[in-house]
């Protein structure tokens, strides 16, 4: 590290720590420059020195450290006050607020010295001239403190009532302390009324809205503005996320996660950030923190998690159950150490309460990867009456009556019902009930348990239902790839049924099961004999036999019902793969149909998925979007999290599709809830991250964009979701960085995706990426590396024959060489290069739109030459007689007034951007001592603008006549020429 021989060096010093990242590091080096400072023997550089000492220790996790520097600075100020110049005098009271502050932030600090230093600052004020605006606020914060609640409203009334001068607090602090206090008091919409102008980025300073963010969040939720909770925690997260200083509003972060259900998400929050468990230089911010830490592990013990690995202070291994108790009794420790402190036992009360907080959302989904902690396991329990036995007879009736009208938890019924009967005798047709349910359930393990089934309907002295039970196992053989063996046996078993049912051996119930099993079998073949006109032709028939059954014969039978609807959808099944999608959707939505008619919308969940499909397929959105909307309404809470995170996905994207993101984004956030929910948050899940992050990126929601995609990012590979979905991801999140001013971190994503995008044949992705990483490397001041992007961007237009990309890669190269030293030359190449380029292409043009295009292109090329050229000698601007660099401004006017032909050769369509030449033109001449050649350009621009007075235009082409209009205007004010 260079020694700091001159005051020059110190302040090049300052400023470049003031931008390192806050923390001791940073600290330390202030303390190193104060030393320095000394060394110089320049008073004015030991205040100054000390002044950045106390910045960085305000921002920061040792704000008790700035009481002996401000001592110091105060001393000096007292005895010295000449050496004080007047940005360094208004910094000294300036702080007066941090210090007062911060006392009050440390318990050891007594508060009758708070007090002391409460009148000192006002008397201060009084004799600098400043308003009492400050003092008041800062008294406000005292009285709030100790729970002093009469005083500190009288404070905050003449806060408000005092003028804003230069002590007051900027809008954004004084909204955010202001709207705190509501908040405090339970007048939440006042509190975000306050905040409202913070929130929306019409006030922002080092820590709004970080601290605004925060703050939202638990009153949004009491409010139920859930979405906008929601919004403010990944905005507001991600603002606070590398701020060392901001403890206080990272707790509020983790509250939100213990109060909404996202427990796992809480628990990453406490793993980012180890060193707040144990930071002391701030008592209030720890406070704040573990307080919110024994909240969220308290959380985590009452789902049965007390024993769940939780991360900690470091040294050792904690358990949720653990750290509670640590947390709650370090954060009472420190509320004690305050109370005592200040004579009142607010703060304890306060932390008390805060530990104490409810969920207010029981689950609120937030896009980001972040599964709920399972609890352990209940064990299962048979349902008991008062006697304290197991009611058999009352459990197997609720079966049956379940199973009569389908329900969906009817074998969950059978389930009960067996393990109330466990050791019991059972007579036949009961046992034959529970293992015919039990067979349902197992799938193709439940073949075995068909046949014993079957056994027992025969004992009972029901041969129709033991010819179902065996038909239904034929169709397990089925599912689990015996198609043929099923066939065969279903067939002896449809022959039996058949003449049963013609000796009115059995009823129409139990051989419409067997027809159905057949007709499955048989749709089940179909599908594996692909193109097979005859196998089609026999499972439609074996269909139409169900129908030709039952329909017109079901009455109130709920079950002969769903036969019908059954039906009706497996022909629209056998029509989808006879070719016929028309007719297969007509037919899925007459299934559907059938199905919610007999009371059983959740039957018709997946003919309606299906309808949906197709529907897309053959490009009815409309339908599509209906199909959807059914299925999610009638799946109710029957559907499953996979089926469920499906649908919204799906319909994300047709509502997405229509250009509605707002709705959109809302169905591919349930999908993602709802993929982590069925334990696909690597598939499904990374695959709707990806989608929402895309709609919160169309809605400009850049911050909570951005979160969303890093989330998905890790889950989402080649192998997966493809590579285009990993590069799509890459690309909006690039974007989202670059709008929220992260400009390296935009470059090495936009990088990531050209490096995949570079090995695809079409390489028009891999040259826009190049081409916006080029952006990005430059805004990051990242010249050489942006050059080598533009450049590699640039050889691509070329490869590609895209101009208009060629021309804007060599312009923004001219204009990155113009920032390296003696770099003129090589800008004025490269912008030559541009012009040759355009000039090439205008006349290899074969039709009068491009040459309309490429004419654009060229006068934006004349122009910015132009500009760089001005900018490379604006510099020396006060030497404009010299005759070098007269000849600049010379060449610059040259290529400004060819641009401006080249905009009047397009017509109207271009006369913005002629009349913007012709201005800049004028302030050319201007500087090269011509003002009435300046002055014939601005009288040439308003006349060119008569008639426009933007009436019939937007508001953005008004704007632009009028911004028009006032600089030709300043032109013409110029000394010796006057508007006529």
């Amino acid at each position: 590290m260079s020694e700091i021989t001159d005051f020059d060096a110190l302040r090049e010093a300052m400023a470049e720590n003031s931008g390192q990242p806050e923390g001791p590091a940073r600290n330390a080096r202030a303390e190193e420059l104060l030393t320095a400072a000394e060394k110089l023997g320049i008073p004015l550089a030991v205040i100054e020195a000390l002044g950045h000492q106390l910045k960085v220790y305000n921002y920061s996790s040792e704000k008790g450290k700035m009481f002996v520097p401000f001592a110091r600075l105060l001393r000096m100020w007292d005895e010295r006050p000449e050496d004080f110049d007047a940005y360094e005098t208004h910094s000294l009271h300036w702080v007066f607020k941090w210090v007062s502050a911060g006392m009050l932030d440390q318990p050891h600090v007594p508060l009758a010295s708070i007090e002391k230093w409460l009148g000192e600052m006002e008397h201060r004020y009084r004799l600098a001239g400043h308003s009492e605006r400050a003092v008041r606020s800062a008294e406000h914060s005292v009285a709030a403190h100790v729970g002093d609640v009469a005083r500190a409203e009288r404070a905050y009334a003449a806060w408000l009532a005092a003028d804003r001068d230069s002590m007051a607090d900027c809008h954004a602090c004084e909204l955010h302390g202001q709207g705190w206090w509501q908040a405090e008091q339970g007048r939440d919409a006042q509190a975000l009324e306050l905040w409202g102008p913070v929130l929306e980025g019409e006030y922002t300073c080092a820590h709004e809205p970080h601290t605004a963010l925060a703050s939202s969040l638990v009153p949004l939720l009491r409010l139920g503005r859930e979405e906008e909770a929601r919004a403010n925690h990944l905005r507001g997260f991600r603002l606070v996320r590398a701020m060392e200083s901001m403890r206080g509003a990272y707790a509020e972060h983790v509250e939100f996660c213990a109060l909404t259900g996202n427990e796992a998400r809480g628990l990453e929050l406490l793993a980012e950030r180890p060193a707040y468990f144990t930071d002391d230089g701030h008592p209030q911010s720890k406070l704040d923190f573990m307080s919110v830490v024994a909240l969220l592990m308290d959380r985590l013990t009452g789902l049965g998690l007390g024993d769940r690995q939780v991360p900690g202070p470091a040294g050792r291994a904690w358990t949720a159950r653990e750290l509670a108790t640590h947390a709650r009794e370090a954060a009472l420790a420190l509320a004690a150490r305050f109370d005592e402190r200040n004579g009142t036992t607010h703060v304890s009360e306060r932390a008390r309460a805060r530990m104490a907080r409810r969920p207010l959302v029981e689950r609120l989904p937030l896009g980001v990867r972040s599964v709920r902690p399972a609890p352990p396991p209940a064990p299962a329990a048979a349902p008991v009456p008062a006697t304290g036995q197991p009611d058999l007879p009352a459990l197997l009736a609720e079966a049956r009556r379940l199973s009569d009208t389908l329900r969906p938890d009817a074998v969950e019924a059978w389930a009960a019902a067996a393990a109330a009967a466990e050791g019991a005798e059972l007579d036949p047709r009961d046992g034959a009930e529970m293992a015919d349910h039990e067979a349902m359930s197992l799938g193709p393990e439940g073949t075995e348990l068909f046949e014993r089934a079957a056994g027992l309907y025969a004992e009972a002295g029901d041969p129709g239902e033991a010819l179902a039970a065996r038909a239904r196992g034929a169709y397990i053989r089925a599912l689990a790839g015996d198609v043929d063996g099923a066939v065969a046996a279903v067939t002896g078993l449809y022959d039996e049924a058949l003449a049963l049912y013609a000796a009115d051996g059995t009823g129409i119930r139990q051989t419409a099961s067997v027809v159905m099993s057949r007709a499955r079998i048989l749709t089940r073949r179909a599908h594996g004999a692909e193109g097979d006109q005859a196998a089609l032709a026999e499972a439609e028939a074996a269909v139409r036999e169900v129908l030709a059954l039952v329909e017109g014969r079901t009455g109130e039978d709920v079950r002969l019902a769903a036969r019908v609807a059954e039906a009706r959808a497996m022909l629209g099944e056998l029509a989808g793969l006879a070719g016929d999608l028309e007719r297969a959707a007509e037919l899925f939505a007459r299934g559907a149909a059938a199905f919610t008619a007999a009371g059983l919308p959740w039957f018709a969940v997946e003919y309606e998925a299906r309808l949906a499909s197709l529907a897309h397929h053959l490009g009815d959105m409309a339908e599509a979007e209906r199909a959807l909307r059914a299925a999610l309404e009638h799946g109710g809470a029957q559907l499953e999290a996979p089926g469920r995170a499906q649908l919204h996905l799906q319909l994300a994207e047709v509502v997405g599709g229509r250009g509605e993101a707002v709705e959109a984004a809302r169905h591919a956030l349930e999908a993602a809830h709802w993929a982590d929910e069925a334990g696909e948050s690597a598939t499904l899940g990374a695959w709707a991250r990806q989608q929402l992050g895309g709609f919160l990126l169309r809605q400009g929601r850049w911050a909570e964009a951005a979160e969303v995609l890093e989330s998905a990012l890790p889950d989402l590979t080649a192998e997966t979701h493809g590579d285009g979905a990993v590069v799509q991801t890459q690309w909006w999140l690039g974007d989202c960085l670059s709008e929220l001013g992260e400009h390296r971190a935009a470059a090495e994503r936009r990088l990531q995706a050209a490096e995949i995008a570079r090995h695809w044949p079409e390489q028009h992705d891999h040259a826009t990426l190049a081409h916006l990483a080029g952006e990005s490397l430059g805004q990051a001041g990242l010249a050489a590396e942006a050059d080598r992007a533009y450049a590699r961007a640039g050889g691509l237009w070329r490869e590609l024959g895209n101009t208009h990309g060629l021309i804007r890669s060599l312009r923004a190269r001219a204009w990155l060489a113009l920032s390296a030293q003696d770099g003129l030359g090589e800008a004025r190449g490269l912008m030559a290069d541009a012009v040759r380029e355009c000039e090439a292409a205008r006349e290899a043009a074969t039709d009068e739109e491009s040459r309309k295009q490429i004419l654009a292109e060229l006068g934006h090329t004349h122009r910015q030459f132009g500009d760089l050229l001005a900018r490379s000698a604006s510099e020396d601007a006060e030497d404009a007689e010299d005759a070098p660099v007269r000849e600049v401004f010379e060449e610059a006017l040259a290529q400004v007034v060819r641009s401006a032909e080249v905009f009047a050769s397009l017509g109207d369509g271009a006369l913005h951007s002629r009349t913007g030449a012709e201005l800049a033109a004028g302030r050319l001449e201007a500087d090269l001592g011509r003002p009435a050649d300046a002055a014939a350009r601005a009288r040439a621009v308003l006349a060119a603008y008569e008639g426009h007075g933007g009436t019939e235009a937007g508001d953005g082409e008004d704007e632009a006549v009028r911004a028009r209009r006032a600089e030709a205007e300043q032109l013409l004010r110029l000394p010796g020429e006057r508007p006529d």
